[in-house]
């Protein structure tokens, strides 16, 4: 069983009927205790940082959050999820994130349409080709993004990446904690293949 955490944020529906496909078995909560028991973590999230954090704070979960990630249950942060987990958003201010990947959250400033709407493909870091989330996933596999906002910068934890205007981290993370800027719940085969992944990570 898994944790889906419900904060009042997030594309929660299609989560979890793509965790059903997979035959992953979730809940969705913000109980403390169901969250330290769960076997592994999902953060989904659609909308604003500001927002989002805000309500992770009201619901006391961000010091929980932090916590669970070093305990080394495997963690997925998906969409406005993986920003969270980086140190700063400039979205309509400055914001800060739940610290636990280094980087800050920045918008597109491009003549390409924004929103990044759409398909685009993954490369794959050549340093991560080993890591377990990507092992069932190539280079050049076509995943789904809606976002106006990405980590600046090719950091030294981007698993993949894809090109807009520019790079930007697609995939990231260490060890058990993985964001996703896409949605692999609206990625078709792709999605499910890597949130097989996960679920290979968590038994």
């Amino acid at each position: 069983m898994i944790a889906i955490i419900d904060y009042d944020v997030g594309n929660i529906k299609s989560v979890c009927n793509a965790l059903d496909k997979i035959g992953l078995s979730w809940v969705l909560t913000r109980d403390p205790e169901t969250i330290k028991s769960a076997k592994g973590i999902i953060l989904p999230g659609v909308g604003a940082f500001e927002d989002a954090m805000q309500s992770l704070i009201d619901h006391h979960l961000v010091t929980l959050l932090q916590q669970e990630i070093k305990t080394g249950k495997p963690f997925l942060g998906i969409c406005l999820g993986m920003q969270l987990l980086y140190e700063r958003s400039f979205e309509n201010g400055e914001f800060k994130g739940l610290g636990v990947l280094k980087g800050d959250v920045v918008p597109f400033q491009t003549e390409l349409k924004v929103p990044h709407m759409g398909w685009n493909a993954l490369r794959i870091n050549e340093d991560f080709r080993d890591h377990p989330i990507v092992k069932n996933t190539k280079n050049d596999d076509y995943v789904y993004f809606v976002h106006s906002y990405y980590v600046d910068g090719l950091e030294e934890e981007t698993i993949a990446y894809c090109t807009y205007d520019r790079p930007f981290s697609a995939l990231a993370g260490r060890d058990n904690l993985l964001g996703m800027q896409f949605h692999p719940e609206k990625s078709g085969d792709i999605g499910l293949r890597l949130l097989q992944s996960f679920k290979e990570m968590i038994s």
